[in-house]
């Protein structure tokens, strides 16, 4: 009953923000603006979304080194999978499937490869947030100058980001310091709860701990932040790719600008960061670089297709060819939500019977022992 409360909730936000997105637009120039887009400019935002899904899967395999080695391949099906998941339901639920889809072809345990998930999220902040850094105070001075009430919002949004990922960085390096010590200290839960739970919670505790293996060392912490940028600067290249196409007046550096605002416009979560992405590109290029309003929307549109478009679309086929359909999808996610260490049970006990990931596979489909 929750679920399907909070499933109503989202769709009814993201038509709340798509009611916002589409007021008072002309359709039809909207139509026409998108197709006199420049097809050139279009094709290279497009095969931006390939390249930044690439180097999102490479960047997990790095984070991912602590716990076990894993293929790219792997790494690029189970990212793939998780977009697709988070483009079709709601709450962002790729980012649970994926370590749980991942877990599957691979000996790793999905608690631990969550954890590097998360800190996945706390890099892309940083990264983005240094961007809108060197905008702010070096490339887009003469913009605050024109629009100072508005850069001044941006600023104080973008301190504010800063404090709480530092704040997040630190509170994961402690509980990264000492795995073992973590889960021995959950464990006397059993104090207060059945010593079953305790035990469980414990595990659940180091598990997640040792996934944050990358901040205990700083070395390849860094060098995962170093990954970072490549990745957040092609999803700006195909930002400004598209304003160009639009004819918009945006340097190629006012797209930092963009993708901040786009970065708080996909935190709603709504299936596709549908009407939240939208909105703040809308919002961004009309705001800030006196775009026409009915362009912007088409740009958005553009924009979000190319998006979520390749991913969407890979995503689907990895998950069809290991028998996942949408309900499926959705399983798992209400799988990774509430027994969160299932799949981690399930990994132990396929390695007690010396199972590869690949046996559990067949042995799943052929009807065997689960």
């Amino acid at each position: 009953m929750r679920s399907h409360l909070r499933t109503i909730l989202v769709l009814a936000v993201a038509v709340g923000l798509l009611a916002l997105f589409l007021y008072n637009v002309d359709l039809w120039r909207v139509v026409g603006s998108i197709a006199r887009a420049r097809p050139e400019w279009l094709a290279l935002s497009l095969a931006t979304m390939f390249v930044n899904l690439a180097i999102r899967a490479l960047r997990w395999q790095y984070l991912l080194e602590p716990l076990a080695k894993t293929s790219f391949g792997n790494a690029f099906r189970a990212t793939a999978v998780g977009f697709a998941a988070s483009s079709v339901l709601p709450a962002r639920a790729g980012e649970l499937i994926r370590p749980y889809f991942l877990s599957r072809y691979e000996n790793v345990s999905a608690t631990g490869a969550f954890a590097t998930v998360i800190l996945e999220r706390l890099l892309d902040t940083v990264t983005v947030l240094v961007l809108l850094a060197s905008f702010v105070f070096v490339f887009g001075r003469e913009l605050g100058a024109a629009k100072p009430v508005v850069f001044a919002a941006v600023k104080w949004a973008g301190a504010t980001a800063g404090v709480v990922a530092l704040g997040s960085l630190m509170v994961l390096f402690v509980l990264a310091g000492d795995p073992a010590r973590l889960g021995r200290t959950m464990t006397r839960l059993g104090e207060v709860v059945p010593s079953a739970l305790a035990a469980l919670i414990g595990r659940v505790a180091e598990k997640f701990a040792t996934g944050l293996g990358a901040i205990r060392r700083p070395g390849r912490l860094l060098v995962a932040l170093l990954w970072s940028f490549p990745l957040w600067l092609s999803i700006a290249l195909g930002i400004w790719a598209v304003t160009v196409a639009f004819h918009f007046a945006v340097p190629f550096t006012g797209s930092f600008l963009l993708l901040a605002l786009l970065v708080i416009g996909v935190a709603v979560p709504t299936p596709g960061a549908i009407g939240g992405f939208h909105e703040a590109i809308r919002i961004g290029a009309t705001v800030f670089y006196g775009a026409p309003g009915d362009a912007a929307v088409g740009a958005a549109i553009v924009l979000h297709l190319f998006s979520i478009g390749p991913s969407l679309l890979l995503g689907l086929f990895f998950a069809a060819q290991a028998g996942l359909n949408l309900a499926g999808m959705r399983r798992l996610a209400d799988q990774a939500e509430a027994p969160s260490v299932a799949a981690d049970r399930k990994s132990a006990t396929d390695r007690e019977r010396g199972w590869s990931p690949g046996e559990r596979r067949r042995a799943t489909s052929e009807g065997g022992p689960k």
